[in-house]
């Protein structure tokens, strides 16, 4: 009788192909902060194609390290039209809430 464990490829542990939805609310704690430039400018590309106006950051409150990435970001972003504090039921200054401009 074989376990469950032996029956899984250690090169390749997840053979099932995930499939994430993709929503307005991008959650930024499980990202490693090297990263999350990168994983905010994609994210941005991918909510304004699929047509959100509106979209939420989670950067958490911590020291302030990624609010600070996300909020550059979105300086840089041209089609970024403003950028607010969520409101305290959904995260206040650890989240940051994107309005975005659909051409």
């Amino acid at each position: 009788m074989m376990n469950e464990e032996e029956d899984i490829d250690p090169y390749n542990p997840f053979p099932e192909l995930v499939i994430v939805e993709f929503t307005d609310v991008l959650d930024l704690h499980s990202i490693p902060p090297k990263q999350v430039k990168a994983i905010v400018e994609d994210y941005l590309i991918a909510a304004r194609e699929k047509g959100f106006r509106v979209v939420r950051i989670i950067h958490g409150k911590g020291i302030g390290v990624q609010k600070e990435i996300v909020r550059s970001v979105l300086t840089q972003t041209s089609f970024v039209k403003k950028f607010v504090d969520a409101p305290a039921e959904a995260g206040g200054w650890g989240a940051t809430i994107a309005h975005i401009e659909i051409d």
